[in-house]
């Protein structure tokens, strides 16, 4: 506060002009917030994150380890001798976030003396904004958690360019302790790098994946066999939950890290997912036979119960601990017998909101004009009767985008599942009179080389269009009394379409963008950047359609919003710019809120003006 070399009791010194240059080095990156943008930026940056690691010991003594800086993660090893420390270092950036900065990656004795240098990765401001770009050099650093010290990081075969043709992608390399030795080159990967799932030295599970293709890929590895080649487990597109093998289960291992659980015999592993399927997620739990590579079903919920498994309890399957729930029961942990089908009840929770208790809940499935089938919850209010006719509703949503129409219309929820309200939820409204269809699908499609966003606002149209149209016709709607919101991409979203259609009465944005100009390295999915694509910027700016906005908008947003491209300008320039054109808006700043808000006087102030906005332009609208 007293500014640089300011004496007690003396003016603050200013800190004099801020310099940045750019020599031809192409240094693309998306809007961050909150950067440092200042050399007092930087001291207070390094005053405030330099630590010290410390060991305590049981009697409460505190030993000092190594020398302080500023660390940006550290990890033990599982035999508890060495740590892999890494720090961040000068020079720092304007540009780009802390985990780009320039980083030292060691490996220290317990007692904290250096043992091994593995990288000084330098300041990445130049990895391409194409999704799946990476920096270049060693990366994702962790120990192999079935061994007692061997580092394992990937490297990039294609520069780190996604955008780059290239046969193989990543190499993945292990160091066994005491580190002096030449890296192991343990695979290959034609895709990116995603992560290992350790279990033996005959057994890891390799994770891969690309965006460009939303290819997902497993592959079992022998991490003490880098010369044996890794065998293909499970190829698919991650967008087709239907196919989900789920997750591996896991365990704790005598050093209390988390590997794969591996039955008796040491041949089956075990998998736990959703069970996406037409009929809603119905979780379930696999056992996976590694020689015949045949999954055996053990367990799938049933209706009207979500239930899905947490962990199993013993290495043969016998017993699975389960959290269940249903519409009107609150989640609850329970020991599930695989082999007799007993259920043993664990918690016994409360009901949160018992205000709630009775309203009708209801997956509803419709398609909208070009055939893409499309779902949504419908939810009435409690003792809602047919014949009252049809309520004021409201709508909420958040855009998502698909490779495949057949992906983009499965069903990506459960119709038993608990509802929790927050603050953040429309279901509030159910208390005041209105219908609610929550997480309304809004498929943005863009098949083969397609991009999605190139018909963003047609596919958006047909969706709520298609939407409207189901709720009406199932008689719960009234036509002429329905909002839209939603929050960050779903506040883009509802603006977009007001400003592109007359379907809605009012509209509530919350924490979003709105101009695509301000964003002009690529947001959301979108990967070509505004010189490449400005027509695509544009269109789908709604901020450059204001004038078309003739229906009122409830304005939200944090004054300290930090999340990526939806700074507070966003709120304020659409704000002025619907003013200017005469139009009905409404802008309400929370003071020292981020993009998700907390105190407790912002989120009954923001219920409060939701509830006002709502019943004047929606509920008693005129006719």
């Amino acid at each position: 506060p007293e500014g640089r070399g300011a004496e007690p009791g003396k003016p603050a010194i200013p800190d004099g002009p801020i310099v940045q240059e750019s020599v031809g080095k192409a240094a693309p990156a998306r809007t961050y917030q909150d950067l440092l943008q200042s050399p007092h930026d930087e001291d207070l940056f390094v005053h405030y994150f330099t630590t010290q690691l410390a060991r305590i010991d049981l009697d409460g003594s505190i030993t000092p380890l190594g020398r302080e800086g500023i660390i940006w993660d550290f990890d033990p090893s599982p035999n508890g001798e060495y740590i892999l420390v890494q720090t961040i270092h000068p020079p720092f950036s304007y540009l780009v976030t802390g985990d780009r900065f320039p980083m030292r990656v060691e490996i220290w004795s317990a007692r904290g003396e250096p043992v091994h240098m593995v990288t000084d990765r330098p300041l990445q401001e130049g990895i391409p904004i194409t999704y799946g770009s990476v920096e270049t050099g060693p990366r994702e650093f962790v120990w192999r958690a079935d061994a007692q010290a061997t580092l394992c990081w990937a490297e990039a075969l294609d520069g780190g360019d996604a955008g780059k043709d290239a046969e193989l992608r990543d190499a993945v390399y292990l160091l066994d302790a005491p580190f002096k030795g030449r890296p192991v080159l343990w695979t290959r990967l034609p895709i990116r790098y995603g992560g290992t799932t350790w279990g033996r030295g005959d057994l890891a599970v390799i994770a891969g994946w690309w965006w460009k293709t939303r290819n997902q890929r497993l592959w079992c590895a022998h991490p003490d066999q880098p010369d044996v080649e890794a065998e293909l487990l499970i190829d698919r597109s991650w967008e087709d939950r239907y196919s989900d093998p789920g997750e591996p289960v896991l365990a704790r291992n005598a050093a209390g890290r988390l590997v794969l659980l591996i039955d008796s015999a040491g041949e089956k592993i075990y998998f736990r997912g959703a069970g996406a399927s037409p009929e809603g997620d119905r979780p379930f739990l696999d056992r996976f036979d590694l020689t015949t590579r045949r999954a055996e079903r053990l367990f799938r919920s049933e209706a009207p119960h979500y239930e899905e498994s947490i962990t199993v309890l013993d290495p043969g399957g016998g017993q699975v601990l389960t959290r269940r729930e249903s519409v009107t029961e609150v989640p609850n942990y329970f020991v599930r017998d695989l082999g007799g089908g007993g259920l043993r009840q664990l918690t016994f929770f409360a009901h949160p909101t018992p205000q709630l208790v009775g309203f009708r809940k209801e997956l509803i499935q419709y398609r909208r004009a070009d055939s893409v089938a499309l779902s949504a919850k419908l939810y009435l209010p409690v003792g809602y009767r047919a014949d009252e006719g049809p309520l004021p509703m409201v709508m909420w949503a958040y855009p998502e985008e698909y490779k495949s129409a057949d992906a983009a219309g499965q069903i990506t929820d459960s119709p038993h599942r608990f509802d929790w309200v927050g603050w953040w939820s429309p279901l509030l409204w159910l208390t005041q009179g209105y219908a609610v269809l929550d997480d309304l699908k809004m498929p943005i499609v863009g098949e083969g080389d397609q991009e999605p966003n190139d018909t963003f606002l047609d596919q958006l149209v047909a969706s709520a269009e298609a939407a409207v149209e189901e709720v009406v016709r199932r008689g719960v709607a009234d036509r002429r009394r329905i909002a839209i919101g939603g929050h960050s991409y779903g506040a883009f979203m509802a603006v977009n379409l007001l400003a592109h259609s007359d379907l809605f009465a009012a509209g509530l944005a919350r924490t979003g963008a709105y101009n695509r100009t301000l964003t002009p390295f690529g947001f959301q999915s979108e990967e070509r950047t505004l010189w490449e694509a400005p027509e695509v910027y544009f269109a789908m700016s709604p901020f450059m359609h204001a004038d078309k906005i003739d229906e009122p908008l409830l304005l939200v947003h944090g004054e300290a919003d930090s999340n990526p491209g939806t700074f507070p300008m966003q709120s304020e320039r659409l704000y002025n710019a619907m003013k200017g054109m005469g139009g009905t808006v409404r802008l309400v700043m929370l003071p020292h809120e981020s993009h998700n808000y907390r105190a407790r006087e912002s989120i009954l102030h923001l219920i409060w003006e939701t509830q006002e906005w709502l019943d004047r332009f929606v509920k008693n609208r005129a006719p």
